[in-house]
Parts: C-alpha cells; sequence; structure tokens
C-alpha cells in the first residue's frame, strides 16, 4: 500500500499496518512536532516526511497512487477537557483539510480507503458536522477494552462500512474488539493504584516535589482528571513505561525521548491494539 498520514504523531498506524502484515511501499508523514519525526524516523527510517498539512498542495506526492489516507486531526477544540470551540476552532477545523485531501485522492482513485479518529466526548453537531462531510457515521470505540485505560474514541472509515436506519445511513462497521481484561494494577511498575482503569495520560507539575505533591492531590481532589500511584507514601503519575503500556505499546517504544516527550505523543495518540483490531479489516476485505 502507498500511504499518507496527516498529523501522524507518533507513527501509530504505521506500526499498526506492520504489526497486522501489511505491507506498505510508501507512507508520506505530515507533522511539524521534531520529537514526533525524530520517533517516526527511528523505528521506520524509510518514512517520507512531507511536513505542514496545510501546504498539501506543494507535496511531491502521486495522489493517484494513494490506497489508505489516516488522520487524527487535532481534537483541543472537541474534547470536554478544552473550550469547545468546535470543529470550527482554530486547530480542529485542520478537519476540512483532510477532507480536502481526501476529495482530491477520491478524484484519482475513487476506491481510496480512509481513516480518521478524534474523541468520543465531542459535541453531537461536530459529530455530525464530520460524519456528513464523510459521508459515513463513526464507529465509537473505548480503549478500556484492549488495554489499561479509559479512552473513548470516534472512528470513521470506509474500511468495511453497511447501511442502517429509516434512512439507510452509511456507517462504519467495524464490531467492538474482545475485551482483554487488563486492568490498572496489571501494567504498573511500582506502587499500588485503586482503580481499575487510568482516565488522563499526563504528568506532574510543580517547581518543586512538594509543590507537584499538592498539584496532583489538588488536581485529583477537583477535576478526577488524573489518575495517581501510591508510592512510598507519595503519590505520582504514570511513568514512561507505564504510558506506553496505556496505549499498547512495548515498553521500550519511546526510550529515545524523556519522559515529557514521550507522554506528549502518546498522549495525543491512537491506541496501538485498536488500531490493529481496525486495520485487519483491511486484509479482510
Amino acid at each position: 500500500m502507498n500511504v499518507v498520514s496527516l498529523f501522524n504523531g507518533m507513527n501509530t498506524g504505521r506500526q499498526a499496518l506492520e504489526n497486522v502484515g501489511i505491507k506498505v511501499d510508501k507512507y508520506y508523514s505530515s507533522e511539524i512536532k521534531p520529537y514526533a519525526i525524530e520517533l517516526t524516523q527511528y523505528h521506520f527510517p524509510d518514512t517520507i516526511q512531507v511536513g505542514d498539512v496545510t501546504k498539501w498542495c506543494e507535496w511531491d506526492i502521486d495522489w493517484s497512487k494513494i490506497d489508505l489516507i489516516l488522520s487524527g486531526s487535532p481534537c483541543q477544540d472537541l474534547s470536554a477537557a478544552g473550550k469547545r470551540a468546535g470543529i470550527n476552532g482554530s486547530r480542529s477545523s485542520l478537519f476540512f483539510v483532510f477532507v480536502e485531501i481526501l476529495e482530491h485522492i477520491k478524484s484519482l482513485n475513487p476506491k481510496v480507503l480512509f481513516f480518521q479518529e478524534n474523541v468520543g466526548s465531542a459535541a453531537k453537531l461536530d459529530i455530525g458536522i464530520m460524519s456528513r462531510a464523510l459521508r459515513v457515521y463513526p464507529v465509537r470505540i473505548n480503549s478500556s477494552l484492549v488495554t489499561a485505560q479509559l479512552r473513548d474514541r470516534y472512528y470513521w472509515s470506509n474500511i468495511r462500512t453497511k447501511q442502517d436506519g429509516m434512512f439507510g445511513d452509511i456507517i462504519t462497521d467495524i464490531p467492538q474488539p474482545k475485551d482483554r481484561g487488563i486492568i490498572f494494577k496489571d501494567i504498573i511498575t511500582t506502587g499500588i493504584v485503586d482503580t481499575d482503569k487510568h482516565t488522563c495520560l499526563n504528568t506532574g507539575s510543580g517547581a518543586t516535589e512538594k509543590a507537584k505533591q499538592e498539584y496532583l492531590l489538588h488536581r485529583n481532589d477537583t477535576t478526577g482528571m488524573i489518575t495517581l500511584i501510591k508510592e512510598n507514601e507519595k503519590v505520582r503519575t504514570v511513568n514512561k513505561i507505564e504510558m506506553c503500556r496505556l496505549q499498547g505499546f512495548p515498553d521500550d517504544y519511546c526510550d529515545i525521548l524523556t519522559t515529557a516527550k514521550a507522554g506528549s505523543l502518546l498522549g495525543d495518540g491512537w491506541t496501538l491494539p485498536i488500531i490493529e483490531h481496525i486495520f485487519k479489516f483491511i486484509k479482510k476485505a
């Protein structure tokens, strides 16, 4: 396959294709974050970096030969954790650049496959706008089925579809993956946890250890948007190995990056076993 991956991040799409046995001839990555590019090239040196997604008209790509286009367009304006500017917000509106590129490829190769992901907390209005733009409605899958974290996401794709409902709407027909029964205590390296699933990939803040402890406890008490590990009468957030495990990656996958950089990419990224599950239907098709 020849693949274009927009907002490529840590290259989960390429890794998933590799893991399910789909051969990639050319893989074009659109990404601007330096350490994301560094990690991508470390694992897949043959990746062709094309740069800023808004400059796609300048890319040297034979669009008629593209078989699969991937997109994980920014969620910041859609997520409940953000300011809810919506799909027309300054960052999440980049989704429409993906639509432009997809429509261009379709005009040259009507059989092109596509895949788009975004947050489960997005407003129904925004999900409707995105679905009508793609002419397919998404499937909603929580990563809790395959890892030790709660990560609710929408996935749009024409890899496998069916008509549904009174008006014959086209929906993404990917079944839910089997529950693997993995809980949080199964993946931590040390310490004690009092919850079965991790809630939000993040790291602590504070200039000193005391300030960091106060910040973590305060955020846990006031927002619930953090999961703490108790260790030696203190609390901590997940370490680099645990973050990799929460997203379904090998322990050493982000070894070349600092914990903060790894957390940034893993926190924004896709859950590898979920993408593998979806891409297996490419092989079946």
